[in-house]
């Protein structure tokens, strides 16, 4: 046989190998949850099915997990994985409809599914809820949605975050702990709902899971109003969030003085591995403000407001500023060389183009000009300059900004700051929503199952957190684990640890042989054994 007739492909029977990967940690950390059982109970079915809602729901849990993918060809992902195996569902089974039917059963109960899951992750895994943060996305979709069932969130133009304003919206808030940043809340609103009027409701259903322990609820500005405060403040809740313009306008950041703030003791996570000269730094001040109701006999409400100036903000206000100002620059010189061609015959040409630039290179506020006429020529000119005045006066608010609380004078304001530096969390938590458990932008028949979906995806995400939290746990006081990212040490994350995890298999069962698993790898037995899993015995 010659060297050509070796290298020849032929056709072969498909292996008989499933992929395993993860999922006996998922279906374990399911079992943990209670997460079949509360949907059974909140979403009951006939004895006579195949197939309880739960069993569907975890399975999509798992498909979430492990590939995240449009919501199509379930049956075939559960084929190719482990499903039966694992979780005991059919792949025949986990067909479009009785995926539609699991998710239209769901809608209706979601409160009650999401609570409970959510007492259940704090009591199970112990999670501390002292300290919380909330936020809001939007999720784009596709699809027009004109008829919607008014009974769950519907989809609207809105605000988008990803700027699709070509498309409808969905709205998620989500609230994560402190602790590992765990989401043990979530909730999906109209597309056009104000993110204001929604705190006081996930304030009340925090309280509801936190019990009987107080806690601290952190946002963006979008939760501070008077309607806000009072609640919370009526309710025991401490909150802290930064101050918009309304509540601290720039002439009051402009008048602070550096050298008589505190600097305070916090090092940034980005700046761990970099020497103490190159940190950023943090230094405090602070005032009190007040909050007026629109009625008379609205009490007036103090607040604590902490200035905050941060070193690295302040160099990249300036580094941005600079930026700007060398882009207008260089488009009004162009503009000032093509005076009176084809393009800019007139004055009126050259003023919509003067407003154009100082529009998108964001130097309305200094940017100065003059237009005419040239008698002689008949041209138009332009001067133009940029106000120092004005320069000097946003120069004098870089890296301030403001944060307001309703927490005791016993708390100090660098305390404070280093309570509020957590919120980036929750921002994370959504990245990881749509990238790499991939929900945006997504369609789906109506806006029931777009609801139900939402809490799939974050019930996928509130796993993904654990798993990630137990494993950093588990090698503490150690922050990374030997092999982790590309053969070297990692700080464990939900994605590293489901790539490592993914490439384990599953031999199914033949001839009376139990199924087998060929045996992981280092790596894979040493995660396997830190978060307590054993794949070879099922839940």
């Amino acid at each position: 046989m010659d060297q050509r007739e070796r290298r020849r492909a032929r056709y072969v029977g498909a292996s008989i190998e499933k992929q395993l990967g993860a999922l006996p940690v998922i279906a374990d950390y399911c079992h943990r949850l209670d997460l079949a059982d509360i949907i059974d109970r909140a979403c009951p079915i006939r004895d006579l099915a195949h197939l309880t809602h739960g069993q569907v729901i975890e399975a999509l849990v798992a498909n979430r997990l492990t590939s995240p993918a449009p919501l199509v060809r379930v049956t075939e992902w559960a084929r190719e994985h482990a499903v039966e195996e694992v979780f005991g569902a059919d792949p025949e089974l986990l067909n479009d409809d009785r995926i539609g039917r699991a998710l239209d059963a769901i809608a209706p109960e979601l409160d009650r599914i999401v609570g409970s899951v959510g007492a259940q992750a704090i009591s199970v895994f112990g999670l501390d809820t002292s300290r919380l943060h909330w936020d809001m996305t939007s999720i784009s979709l596709y699809g027009a949605y004109e008829q919607i069932d008014a009974d769950h969130p519907a989809p609207k133009f809105g605000h988008p975050k990803d700027r699709r304003l070509d498309l409808k919206q969905i709205q998620a808030g989500l609230a994560a702990t402190g602790d590992g940043g765990v989401p043990v809340f979530h909730r999906a609103y109209d597309g056009g709902a104000g993110e204001v009027a929604q705190v006081v409701g996930a304030m009340t259903e925090l309280q509801k899971m936190a019990k009987p322990q107080e806690f601290l609820l952190i946002g963006d500005s979008k939760l501070v109003s008077y309607t806000n405060v009072s609640a919370m403040i009526d309710a025991g809740v401490g909150f802290i969030a930064p101050a918009s313009k309304a509540y601290t306008p720039a002439a009051r950041l402009a008048a602070l003085d550096l050298d008589s703030a505190t600097q305070v003791d916090y090092v940034a996570q980005r700046d761990t591995s970099k020497p103490a000269a190159a940190r950023g730094r943090w230094h405090v001040s602070e005032d009190t403000m007040t909050l007026a109701g629109k009625r008379k006999r609205d009490p007036v409400l103090t607040l604590r407001r902490v200035f905050v100036h941060s070193t690295a903000r302040a160099h990249a206000a300036a580094t941005a500023r600079a930026k700007k100002l060398d882009r207008a620059r260089d488009d009004l010189d162009r503009l000032a060389r093509g005076l009176g061609s084809r393009h800019y015959p007139d004055e009126k040409a050259v003023t919509a183009r003067v407003a154009a630039i100082a529009a998108a290179r964001r130097v309305t506020a200094y940017l100065r000009t003059e237009t005419g006429t040239d008698p002689a020529t008949g041209k138009p000119t332009l001067r133009w300059w940029f106000d120092q005045a004005a320069l000097d006066a946003e120069t004098a608010t870089d890296g301030w900004y403001a944060l307001l609380t309703n927490l005791p004078a016993t708390v100090a304001a660098a305390e404070i700051l280093r309570r509020y530096k957590g919120q980036e969390v929750v921002e994370r938590r959504y990245s990881t929503i749509k990238g790499p458990l991939a929900v945006a932008p997504m369609f789906l028949k109506n806006n029931r199952r777009i609801a139900a979906l939402i809490t799939v995806i974050c019930l996928a995400l509130l796993i993904f957190c654990l798993i990630e939290r137990q494993l950093r746990l588990a090698i503490a006081p150690q922050t990374t684990l030997d092999g982790l990212y590309v053969g070297r040490p990692a700080k464990p994350t939900g994605r590293l640890v489901f790539e490592a995890l993914a490439r384990l298999r599953l031999i199914p069962a033949t001839g009376g042989q139990p199924p087998g698993i060929p045996r992981p790898s280092p790596l894979q037995t040493r995660l396997l054994d830190l978060l307590g899993v054993d794949p070879t015995k099922p839940r």
